[in-house]
């Protein structure tokens, strides 16, 4: 994947946590010089995005309170220059994709944040962590080009 792709899509198992962070954090770095989306292997049944992602993002000037969890189904996989998976159930999703038309295919092993338990603290450490992690494989991925003045 050289340079920065016109579409870029961020695949999780549900859509309600690291997706949704990817996809946030992408659109937040990057703005309108990408369209940017973010789907599921399976839809959530409750449709909402996880309440702790929704406040780690909210930390870093992210609003994900819209976000409404989506299925590959939902989105035009044909319209993506890059898929990038963040589960390994979704990553297996992802390279059928790349079988049938031409989009780059990566997987970034990304920990799943609902599984830490503890106090509140603790778990919206574990989300802080999920989301370092994604800005700084974002970053390393896509390096931002500063022009003169901006």
């Amino acid at each position: 994947m050289p340079g920065l792709p016109g579409a870029i899509l961020f695949a999780c198992n549900l859509n309600r946590v690291r997706s949704p962070i990817a996809a946030g954090l992408m659109r937040r770095l990057f703005g309108a010089r990408v369209y940017v989306d973010s789907c599921g292997l399976r839809q959530d049944p409750n449709f909402e995005v996880d309440p702790f992602a929704v406040a780690v993002m909210d930390e870093v000037g992210v609003d994900l309170s819209l976000h409404r969890s989506k299925a590959f189904e939902d989105v035009d996989d044909g319209s993506f220059d890059a898929v990038i998976s963040l589960a390994p159930e979704a990553h297996h999703r992802a390279l059928e994709l790349g079988r049938r038309s031409a989009v780059d295919i990566a997987y970034w092993p990304t920990p799943d944040p609902t599984l830490v338990t503890g106090s509140r603290s603790v778990v919206l450490d574990a989300y802080r962590d999920v989301r370092a992690r994604l800005e700084a494989r974002i970053l390393e991925r896509f390096p931002q080009t500063r022009t003169f003045g901006g």
